[in-house]
């Protein structure tokens, strides 16, 4: 009864809005919406207005225990959506943390004072929350940790920050906002979160907001976080250890409902059997689409952007740490290095301020390095980049400190269920000689050395790969621009072989159990099921679709709705990512541990017997 007066309070049109964004021919769109939505009529509607909270007047301390890592947040309380004190929140948030000049990216991070360290600002309709969050690294406490993050805040309220930092706050914006708003989803969500929070009678503010943060002063920064940041938050520490005050109920008797799932309701088949113009799918052709050129001995493929003065450039190299077991260590030590030029702080800042961000990406057999930013600012970026490749210098301590910090990662891991059952899964489908094994190991990790880090920095570009590049640049002048900046010599290096590995084969039904600290269980089947063949792509499809791969499909309406087994449970036939590799057939039931016999038993069911239905069949094929 409650929830439907609910329903009949809140769920009226004079409270409901409809949202779209996309390739949409609005005047014939808008006479759809009269059309049809026009018999809606207004009813009364009294708006939620809940009563303000009380202030908070000191400091709040919250345990919390259980296996895994340790972690902290403190949180103070913020403001409502569209004031000014959350608009200087949201500006002191990349002050203290922005992934590469914050106070807390470059007095924590990059020294590696912690494992990580991260600041930000949540903006709602009545309050917000700004968290500030970090990792302990080994030998230290969360107490440690909390004070250091205390420190920048410190800082920041004693003014001890770049001025810089506030108008290269707002170029980063900018260039995220026209990032996102290339999105129809990101145009949708910010249109509706515009509705929840002030029915859209805000959204010149919120459009203003980033223009509004570049008149911030440094003064107006540092007066505002005196005032706010006091002894009034709240800090959460999250122990690695047990909950002794857990709480246990009986197991309920549990009778299996019987389901629908394979019925057709009437506004279904209103919504099917609606006439609608066939969508002709438009596939990309590499040879009308894509430009393609060279920048000395590298292949250049290039799309021009005609729509901002964004841009994207990659060097993707076909190689990865399957060739290479340090190149991944590279990357990430290359973060805390200098050149001849710059220190690693200048760097960072430099990025920053140009609004360009740099990567490496090392995956297991392809490496990215990619930068992107405004147009305006290519040159410089790129000279920066590849400066930074070029030039790096070693630096011993950062890397032992990166060493301390892989290895409490390592420790880590170990206590994180889904890296637990990631490893169990290639397991199975590898054996011992497995994709998750295939790494240095902690005493390699100890012993690594500068220079074998530096070598394969310095000649990471003198190993093959291609240029690739969006922008507002025409191909032949992308690929002057690059050629001049991105030497290379008249032969690629040679990289080293990859690894290969050899799938199992199962002629028998194996268990491997992970023994977890935990009231749930977690369980997965898997089979390698041969080779990739475009040819069943369809029918892969269709499958996963009618047997476990939505809400709708035969594993989640029995497993879940019918005999409430599993709080998650899907089974899909998995195709790889490149066509030399395996497919293969994945189930899983996440569930409590008292279920987990009557789970595994309604899983090996559906799997060795394929329920039918021939009415969510033919609803998987629409």
């Amino acid at each position: 009864v409650e929830i439907r007066k609910y329903y009949n309070k809140y769920y009226v049109p004079n409270n409901m809005a409809l949202i779209m964004s996309g390739d949409i021919n609005y005047d014939d769109l808008i006479k759809k919406i009269d059309k049809n939505f026009s018999y809606m009529v207004s009813k009364p509607l009294a708006l939620y207005d809940p009563a303000p909270e009380k202030p908070l007047t000191q400091i709040q301390k919250v345990d919390i225990y259980g296996p895994s890592a340790e972690n902290l947040y403190i949180a103070y309380r913020g403001y409502a959506q569209n004031t000014r004190q959350s608009l200087l929140l949201d500006l002191i948030g990349s002050i203290l943390s922005n992934g590469k000049a914050g106070l807390m990216d470059i007095n924590i991070n990059k020294q590696q004072k912690m494992l990580r360290a991260n600041a930000g600002y949540n903006s709602m309709k009545d309050y917000g929350v700004f968290i500030l969050s970090g990792s302990p690294k080994a030998g230290q406490t969360l107490e440690e940790a909390q004070k250091l993050l205390l420190e920048q805040v410190d800082l920041l309220k004693k003014g001890e920050f770049d001025e810089s930092l506030i108008k290269a706050t707002v170029a980063n914006i900018k260039l995220a906002e026209l990032q996102g708003y290339d999105n129809n989803d990101v145009r949708a969500d910010a249109t509706m979160n515009a509705f929840i929070q002030n029915r859209g009678t805000e959204w010149d503010k919120t459009l203003a907001s980033t223009d509004a943060m570049a008149k911030v002063t440094k003064k107006e920064i540092v007066d505002f976080a005196n005032q706010f940041f006091i002894n009034n938050y709240a800090v959460l520490l999250k122990h690695k250890g047990e909950d002794k005050s857990i709480m246990k109920v009986e197991k309920p008797t549990i009778t299996a409902v019987k389901t629908n799932a394979n019925e057709v309701s009437p506004f279904t088949k209103t919504i099917i059997s609606s006439p609608i113009k066939p969508i002709a799918p438009k596939f990309l052709d590499y040879k009308k689409d894509l430009n393609f050129g060279k920048a000395g001995i590298a292949d250049v493929i290039a799309v021009q952007n005609t729509e901002n003065g964004i841009f994207r450039m990659g060097y993707r190299f076909e190689m990865g740490s399957y060739n290479y077991k340090l190149l991944p260590y590279a990357a990430q030590y290359l973060a805390f290095l200098s050149t001849d030029k710059y220190s690693a702080e200048d760097i960072s800042k430099a990025f920053y301020n140009l609004a360009c961000n740099y990567n490496i990406n090392v995956g297991t057999e392809v490496t990215t390095v990619s930068l992107s930013g405004l147009q305006e600012n290519f040159d410089k970026a790129v000279a920066l980049l590849e400066d930074v490749l070029a030039n790096c210098k070693p630096n011993e301590k950062a890397l032992e400190d990166l060493k301390g910090r892989l290895l409490k990662s390592r420790e880590n891991a170990k206590l994180n269920k889904s890296s637990i059952l990631g490893g169990l899964m290639s397991y199975a489908q590898y054996g011992a000689d497995n994709p998750f094994n295939y790494g240095l190991s902690n005493d390699e990790i100890k012993n690594m050395k500068s220079s074998d880090l530096i070598y394969l920095l310095h000649n990471l570009t003198n190993y093959k790969h291609t240029i690739t590049y969006f922008g507002p640049k025409a191909l032949d002048a992308f690929s002057a621009d690059i050629a001049k900046v991105h030497a290379l010599g008249k032969d690629f290096t040679p990289a080293a072989p990859m690894k290969k590995f050899v799938y199992t084969t199962t002629d028998s039904n194996k268990v491997y159990f992970a023994d977890y600290d935990m009231v749930q269980a977690e369980i997965r089947w898997v089979r390698n099921a041969g080779l990739y063949d475009p040819t069943n792509a369809a029918k892969i499809g269709l499958f996963n679709n009618y047997f476990g791969g939505g809400m709708g499909s035969i594993v989640f309406q029995t497993i879940r709705e019918s005999k409430a087994l599993a709080y998650s449970t899907f089974a899909v036939y998995s195709s790889p990512n490149s066509k030399d590799k395996e497919n293969s057939m994945v189930a899983y039931v996440g569930t409590q541990a008292d279920k987990m016999n009557e789970a595994v038993a309604g899983m090996n069911e559906l799997l060795t017997v394929l329920p039918e239905s021939d009415k969510s069949f033919d609803l998987s094929k629409n």
